[in-house]
Protein backbone atom coordinates (compact mmCIF):
# COMPACT_ATOMS: atom_id res chain seq x y z
CA UNK A 1 0.00 0.00 0.00
CA UNK A 2 1.68 3.37 -0.51
CA UNK A 3 1.47 6.26 1.63
CA UNK A 4 -1.84 7.81 -0.18
CA UNK A 5 -3.43 4.27 0.87
CA UNK A 6 -1.86 4.42 4.88
CA UNK A 7 -3.03 8.60 4.41
CA UNK A 8 -6.59 7.57 3.49
CA UNK A 9 -6.88 4.37 6.12
CA UNK A 10 -6.07 7.03 9.06
CA UNK A 11 -7.78 9.37 7.89
CA UNK A 12 -11.38 7.19 7.60
CA UNK A 13 -10.03 5.55 11.24
CA UNK A 14 -10.13 9.27 12.56
CA UNK A 15 -12.91 9.94 10.77
CA UNK A 16 -14.79 6.65 12.33
CA UNK A 17 -13.12 8.05 15.75
CA UNK A 18 -14.85 11.36 15.73
CA UNK A 19 -18.32 9.57 14.43
CA UNK A 20 -18.10 7.62 17.52
CA UNK A 21 -17.41 9.85 19.95
CA UNK A 22 -20.77 12.04 18.71
CA UNK A 23 -22.81 9.32 18.87
CA UNK A 24 -21.91 8.34 22.41
CA UNK A 25 -22.11 12.50 23.58
CA UNK A 26 -25.37 13.32 21.35
CA UNK A 27 -26.98 9.52 23.47
CA UNK A 28 -25.50 10.70 27.37
CA UNK A 29 -28.24 11.47 28.94
CA UNK A 30 -27.92 15.50 29.92
CA UNK A 31 -28.91 15.54 33.63
CA UNK A 32 -31.48 17.25 34.51
CA UNK A 33 -32.25 18.54 38.66
CA UNK A 34 -34.99 21.35 39.94
CA UNK A 35 -34.46 24.39 39.63
CA UNK A 36 -34.32 24.87 43.53
CA UNK A 37 -31.21 23.83 44.74
CA UNK A 38 -30.92 20.66 46.93
CA UNK A 39 -28.12 19.32 49.68
CA UNK A 40 -27.43 16.28 51.38
CA UNK A 41 -24.75 15.84 54.30
CA UNK A 42 -22.16 14.28 52.91
CA UNK A 43 -19.33 13.89 56.37
CA UNK A 44 -17.86 15.52 59.37
CA UNK A 45 -14.24 15.36 60.54
CA UNK A 46 -13.29 16.86 63.66
CA UNK A 47 -9.57 17.90 64.11
CA UNK A 48 -8.67 17.42 68.15
CA UNK A 49 -5.54 18.92 69.97
CA UNK A 50 -3.71 17.94 72.86
CA UNK A 51 -6.25 19.24 74.93
CA UNK A 52 -8.75 16.34 73.48
CA UNK A 53 -11.13 18.91 72.53
CA UNK A 54 -12.25 19.86 68.90
CA UNK A 55 -11.04 23.57 67.37
CA UNK A 56 -12.36 23.07 64.09
CA UNK A 57 -14.18 20.73 61.85
CA UNK A 58 -14.45 19.73 58.23
CA UNK A 59 -17.97 19.53 56.99
CA UNK A 60 -18.94 17.76 53.80
CA UNK A 61 -22.41 18.20 51.33
CA UNK A 62 -23.07 17.70 47.89
CA UNK A 63 -25.33 20.11 46.54
CA UNK A 64 -27.66 19.94 43.26
CA UNK A 65 -29.38 22.26 41.09
CA UNK A 66 -31.08 22.60 37.88
CA UNK A 67 -29.99 25.66 36.66
CA UNK A 68 -26.45 26.08 37.66
CA UNK A 69 -27.61 29.53 39.65
CA UNK A 70 -25.30 28.68 42.66
CA UNK A 71 -22.78 31.06 44.22
CA UNK A 72 -22.29 34.51 44.13
CA UNK A 73 -19.19 36.67 42.43
CA UNK A 74 -17.06 39.04 44.90
CA UNK A 75 -19.06 42.44 43.29
CA UNK A 76 -22.29 40.65 44.18
CA UNK A 77 -22.85 43.40 47.19
CA UNK A 78 -25.76 44.95 46.16
CA UNK A 79 -29.46 44.18 46.63
CA UNK A 80 -30.64 41.67 47.40
CA UNK A 81 -27.13 40.60 48.01
CA UNK A 82 -26.02 43.31 50.10
CA UNK A 83 -24.63 43.16 53.72
CA UNK A 84 -27.64 43.97 55.17
CA UNK A 85 -29.68 41.13 53.82
CA UNK A 86 -30.33 37.97 54.06
CA UNK A 87 -29.06 36.68 51.05
CA UNK A 88 -25.70 38.34 51.23
CA UNK A 89 -24.73 35.05 52.44
CA UNK A 90 -25.68 31.50 50.56
CA UNK A 91 -24.28 28.98 52.52
CA UNK A 92 -26.15 28.93 55.92
CA UNK A 93 -24.62 26.82 58.76
CA UNK A 94 -26.29 26.95 62.53
CA UNK A 95 -24.92 25.44 65.52
CA UNK A 96 -27.07 23.24 67.95
CA UNK A 97 -26.06 22.33 71.26
CA UNK A 98 -27.22 18.90 73.42
CA UNK A 99 -28.33 20.61 76.53
CA UNK A 100 -30.34 17.93 78.94
CA UNK A 101 -30.84 15.15 75.96
CA UNK A 102 -32.22 18.32 73.53
CA UNK A 103 -30.49 20.04 70.89
CA UNK A 104 -31.14 23.93 70.98
CA UNK A 105 -29.64 26.13 68.62
CA UNK A 106 -26.54 28.37 69.52
CA UNK A 107 -26.95 32.41 69.74
CA UNK A 108 -23.97 33.27 71.76
CA UNK A 109 -21.30 32.03 68.43
CA UNK A 110 -18.55 34.63 68.94
CA UNK A 111 -18.42 34.62 65.12
CA UNK A 112 -20.83 33.42 61.80
CA UNK A 113 -20.67 30.48 60.15
CA UNK A 114 -22.43 31.82 57.23
CA UNK A 115 -20.59 31.37 54.03
CA UNK A 116 -20.78 32.86 50.25
CA UNK A 117 -20.14 30.11 48.15
CA UNK A 118 -18.57 31.55 44.91
CA UNK A 119 -19.78 32.08 41.58
CA UNK A 120 -19.95 28.37 39.97
CA UNK A 121 -22.36 28.52 36.85
CA UNK A 122 -20.83 26.75 34.10
CA UNK A 123 -20.15 27.77 30.93
CA UNK A 124 -22.05 25.56 29.28
CA UNK A 125 -25.56 25.32 26.86
CA UNK A 126 -26.88 22.89 30.45
CA UNK A 127 -26.41 24.56 33.14
CA UNK A 128 -27.49 21.94 35.32
CA UNK A 129 -25.01 21.44 38.13
CA UNK A 130 -23.26 19.09 41.13
CA UNK A 131 -20.49 19.17 43.33
CA UNK A 132 -19.38 18.66 47.06
CA UNK A 133 -18.66 21.50 49.21
CA UNK A 134 -15.95 21.31 52.09
CA UNK A 135 -15.97 23.46 54.70
CA UNK A 136 -13.80 24.00 57.86
CA UNK A 137 -15.85 25.14 60.67
CA UNK A 138 -14.50 26.60 63.64
CA UNK A 139 -14.93 25.13 67.20
CA UNK A 140 -15.69 26.93 70.74
CA UNK A 141 -12.15 26.40 72.54
CA UNK A 142 -13.93 26.09 75.42
CA UNK A 143 -16.84 24.24 75.07
CA UNK A 144 -19.73 23.67 77.29
CA UNK A 145 -21.54 21.01 75.99
CA UNK A 146 -19.69 17.87 74.48
CA UNK A 147 -22.16 17.49 72.07
CA UNK A 148 -23.09 19.26 68.78
CA UNK A 149 -24.94 18.88 65.59
CA UNK A 150 -25.52 21.45 62.33
CA UNK A 151 -28.07 22.51 60.32
CA UNK A 152 -27.33 23.51 56.73
CA UNK A 153 -29.35 24.98 53.72
CA UNK A 154 -28.10 27.22 50.84
CA UNK A 155 -29.28 29.57 48.43
CA UNK A 156 -29.13 30.09 44.97
CA UNK A 157 -29.01 33.57 42.76
CA UNK A 158 -32.55 33.22 41.98
CA UNK A 159 -33.19 33.39 45.94
CA UNK A 160 -34.88 29.54 46.05
CA UNK A 161 -33.67 27.92 49.42
CA UNK A 162 -32.24 24.63 49.45
CA UNK A 163 -34.23 21.75 51.71
CA UNK A 164 -32.47 21.96 55.39
CA UNK A 165 -29.99 18.87 56.46
CA UNK A 166 -29.03 17.90 59.89
CA UNK A 167 -25.34 16.18 60.76
CA UNK A 168 -25.12 13.32 62.81
CA UNK A 169 -24.82 14.06 66.59
CA UNK A 170 -21.06 15.43 67.13
CA UNK A 171 -18.42 14.92 69.84
CA UNK A 172 -16.44 17.76 70.52
CA UNK A 173 -14.53 16.48 73.64
CA UNK A 174 -12.92 13.15 73.43
CA UNK A 175 -13.43 11.26 77.16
Amino acid sequence: MGAKGKFRTAGFYSLLIAICIIMFSSCMKKESFSDIPQIAFAGYYNMFDTTRIAKKGILTITFQDGDGDIGLNSWDVYPPFDSTSIYFYNYYIDLYEKKNGIFVKDTSLYTSLNARIPYLTPDDPNKAIKGIIVDTIPLNPNPVYDTIQFSLYIYDRALHKSNVVFTQEIIVRRP
